[in-house]
């Protein structure tokens, strides 16, 4: 395995750096500024979004996570990693490049799978970041760890489809430029238990689609993307709408969820390397007892404990990636679980020990380490529960010795 950059990969890095330093980390408290001088959080976009945005399209750091290079950038797992890993040091940092979730999993959905109407409906203005969109899956009253418990129903009804059911943790709903939704449903109960479920195209403006409500995360209510509960009530589309296929929602499920849940380690990994960078800022400024925190034993164990980490984890996220460049996601499947599991977790303790060595500064939002963590907590559950995952690693591992 060769994770050495690319010329084209080293000169992106480098252009995204410093788009970083000098466009994104300057304005992420003016982006929180501007949503909090609305009447209304989730009314409208902070304009200075729409301007990074515009500047990162014209800078050519746009559509980076795409594969395919008539949609993308073109850029195989291995070589996105270190650019989605920048990406992920700051919170508002991936829409700035449209290489945000759910949009990036929809958009790879509508790019495999999509019919040609389907793609010049929604992935074009997708991939222009013109419109925004959510992935309805998850539901309050199953166990959606368990993909096959799905119980919404989507039936065909003449030259239409009938969508019922309620759903949660609609990511990107609450945005008012979300114009669709891709809704997995059961439209066919007696089949074999892997294709009972299809994922079809649902405009958030049909009649029968209502938010219920906004869920924050942690008491963060990261608007104006946001998270919903939302019920589907006698929601009529075209039968054009569903995706592939009658039958074929786990298997698009499994193909989405795969590169998703690499993307989240990756922006994972920088989030940890922010944090450690704002830890060893910080303890070296800082003195307490007569001396800088740095000089602190206890201090150092965590600042090397948290390079460790970082390493260990980066290379487990590469190998998963060569692994789906090399020999394609399904064979990936044990490295992508693994990794879900580690790069959480690993996150978790390293922004831990930041915001320890903050103090009450670490659980502010005048630093970003709270969000950075609330954010991290939520991927032990979001694209499946670290249990999921290790019971997935375990059964692989037990089948070798079959």
């Amino acid at each position: 395995m060769d994770f050495s950059y690319t010329p084209k990969v080293r000169q992106l890095i480098r252009k995204l750096h410093l788009f970083m330093e000098e466009s994104v980390y300057p304005n992420e408290a003016l982006y929180e500024q501007q949503l909090n001088e609305q009447e209304n959080r989730w009314s409208a976009i902070p304009p200075i979004m729409e301007e990074l945005k515009n500047k990162a399209k014209e800078a050519g750091l746009w559509n980076l996570f795409l594969p395919d290079s008539d949609y993308g950038a073109g850029l195989t797992n291995v070589e996105y990693a270190p650019l989605c890993e920048i990406m992920g040091r700051s919170i508002i940092a991936p829409e700035i490049f449209n290489c945000n979730a759910p949009d990036t999993g929809n958009m790879e959905v509508l790019a495999r799978y999509g019919t040609e109407q389907q793609k010049n409906e929604w992935l074009k203005p997708l991939l222009e970041g013109e419109i925004r969109s959510c992935f309805s899956m998850t539901e309050p009253d199953v166990a959606s760890s368990d993909a096959t418990n799905i119980e919404a129903r989507i039936e065909k009804q003449g030259a239409e489809y009938v969508i019922n059911g309620r759903k949660w943790w609609s990511s990107g709903a609450g945005d008012p430029r979300c114009r669709i939704a891709i809704v997995m449903g059961k439209t066919d109960p007696d089949a074999s238990r892997h294709e009972q479920q299809s994922m079809i195209l649902v405009p958030m403006d049909t009649p029968g689609v209502k938010i219920e409500r906004m869920l924050p995360v942690f008491g963060y209510d990261h608007a104006p993307h946001g998270h919903a509960e939302i019920t589907y009530e006698n929601v009529r589309v075209p039968a054009e709408n569903i995706i592939w296929g009658d039958g074929k929602g786990f298997a698009i499920a499994q193909g989405r969820l795969g590169p998703g849940r690499i993307h989240h380690c990756m922006r994972l990994i920088g989030a940890a390397e922010r944090a450690l960078e704002e830890l060893c800022k910080r303890v070296q400024n800082r003195v307490a007892f007569r001396k800088p925190l740095a000089s602190q034993g206890v201090i150092r164990e965590w600042i090397a404990d948290s390079r460790i980490e970082i390493e260990q984890a980066r290379l487990l996220t590469l190998k998963a990636a060569h692994m789906m460049d090399t020999a394609g996601n399904k064979a990936a499947k044990t490295e992508i679980a693994m990794i879900k599991v580690v790069a959480p977790s690993m996150a978790l303790k390293v922004i831990d020990r930041a915001i320890q060595a903050f103090g009450a500064a670490g659980v502010s939002e005048d630093v970003p380490l709270a969000a950075l963590w609330a954010n991290a907590r939520t991927l032990r559950l979001a694209d499946g529960p670290d249990e999921v995952h290790r019971a997935q690693v375990a059964k692989l591992e037990l089948k070798k010795y079959q």
